[in-house]
């Protein structure tokens, strides 16, 4: 592990790539069918459906495949996942066999993602490229039974798809060995430390071997982020896929000057509007509650996925949003991170995010896959500065327009009159207390809310957002493994 000293803190070591790819360094009619790979991996991408490599698959397969280090950032819905996945089943193919009755194998293979559903997701694909390997790879993280987990360790599998906490607390307790990693891929590595599992990652990187293959990719690659991940790669490959730290061109970002109180009928005139389906991203898990529960009021198809949601109702959430037994899906930033749902048409800020890295997170839900997207944002007059510094920090150019003045008003908890309400025990008088936002026609209180009083900031209020700007030693290479095909 690197020293840290006062030079070094002042005077930092610059991330040195070996080489630089960008994407006019890609061949134009690359098919998968073109890599060094086996033909039984090729055979499966076939079948998989698998033909044209996205650019960035394109520039990362044939540097990893040669065993050099990654470190990659392209925006999210660029195929991230099978750039790591093709060479690591590859990999794997060439230096072991899966487990058996007979043999175990040990752990060659660790993935680290920061939430359940980009963890689920990879693991998805993964059995998609390995049909008739069931226990080859196994998912660890929180919110699903350790015993389950465990047993699945117990049964040898090479490949481990897990988020930080849940694989360092078992490092911890040694209930799990990583000491034969082969290749490690640390995904979405600008989330992770935004959600603060640099701790954990220093731990579980320490535990691997110092000679083995590091992937690395991030939606955005600023000062920060460079300095750490240049401890946990050597000699790079940087795979650079457009701008990063902006939205994709193929979204185009309104901004609706809209009050508070009327953000749920604009809302309404744009799900009347558009077609296809909307993300709606709120900044509290009350508020998304909130605002789930009047669009199922209005008659609209709706899910929500937060962090206080059990890990079945997420999925659940995220398989009808999915398959399209929903048109709506509320969320909020941490949960909609594993969200990786191609036809997303609409995108709605229904709140302000709290940093421009997350408006780029969040309006990367729709425009993926080279296909066209809306992002809406709502505006609130005191936020006019901060949308403003949205567009000055990303260099981005939004269409405004102001929201109908005539559209219906919600009202928060509006005056009782005692004379005309029959309350004769404390139950009733609680009932009374606990409503959150009605609209003037009358509404019930959103079934999934906890507190009794609607939440300030999202519900009610103007509710300012404030932007900000989005350790570990670095393992001696004791010999970097060249495959040379």
């Amino acid at each position: 592990m690197s020293t840290l000293t006062l030079d070094s803190i002042l005077n930092p070591e610059p991330l040195q790539p070996a080489r630089t790819i960008t994407a006019s360094d890609a061949a134009p009619e690359t098919t998968f069918s073109d890599f060094e790979i086996s033909q039984v991996l090729k055979d499966r991408l076939a079948a998989a459906g698998f033909v044209k490599p996205t650019p960035v698959q394109a520039m990362a397969i044939p540097p990893a495949l040669e065993g050099d280090d990654i470190l990659a950032t392209a925006s999210t819905g660029t195929g991230k996942t099978l750039s790591f996945l093709v060479p690591m089943v590859d990999r794997l193919e060439e230096i072991s066999k899966p487990s058996n009755r007979e043999s175990k194998s040990p752990i060659l293979a660790l993935v680290l993602l920061p939430t359940r559903e980009l963890a689920m997701q990879v693991l998805e694909q993964y059995h998609r490229l390995c049909t008739n390997l069931k226990h080859d790879a196994v998912l660890i993280c929180g919110g699903l039974s350790e015993h389950s987990q465990l047993e699945q360790v117990r049964r040898g599998p090479r490949v481990i798809v897990a988020t930080p906490g849940r694989l360092e607390d078992y490092l911890r307790r040694k209930a799990i060995s990583l000491k034969d990693v082969d290749m490690l891929v640390l995904d979405e590595v600008d989330r992770m430390l935004d959600m603060g599992f640099l701790p954990a990652i220093k731990r579980i990187v320490q535990a691997l071997p110092k000679d083995r293959q590091t992937m690395c990719y991030s939606a955005t690659l600023d000062g920060n982020i460079r300095e750490i991940v240049r401890d946990y790669v050597h000699n790079p490959v940087r795979v650079e896929i457009g701008t990063t730290s902006k939205p994709s061109d193929r979204v185009e970002l309104r901004v609706y000057n809209v009050m508070q109180d009327q953000k749920l009928a604009q809302l309404n005139k744009l799900l009347g509007e558009e077609e296809g389906t909307f993300l709606v991203f709120a900044r509290t898990k009350h508020g998304a509650d909130r605002i789930a529960h009047k669009l199922d009021k209005a008659g609209h198809t709706t899910e929500v996925i937060h962090g206080d949601r059990s890990q079945s109702q997420r999925t659940t959430a995220l398989k009808n949003f999915t398959i399209g037994k929903a048109r709506i899906l509320v969320a909020t930033d941490v949960a909609a991170r594993g969200i990786d749902v191609s036809h997303i048409a609409h995108v709605v800020n229904y709140d302000l995010p709290n940093a421009s890295d997350d408006f780029v997170h969040r309006i990367g839900r729709t425009g993926r896959a080279g296909a066209s997207g809306v992002a809406s944002t709502f505006m609130t007059p005191l936020e006019k500065g901060d949308v403003r510094k949205l567009e000055r920090e990303l260099k981005i150019a939004f269409k405004y327009f102001d929201a109908d003045k005539t559209l219906e008003k919600e009202l928060r908890n509006a005056p009782i009159d005692l004379g005309k309400q029959q309350v004769n025990d404390i139950a009733g008088l609680l009932q009374m207390e606990s409503r959150s936002w009605k609209t003037e026609g009358g509404d019930q209180p959103h079934g999934h809310q906890k507190a009794p009083h609607a939440p300030r900031g999202t519900s009610g209020g103007h509710g300012r957002s404030r932007f900000g700007s989005a350790g570990g030693g670095r393992p001696q290479n004791t010999g970097r493994r060249n495959r040379g095909r």
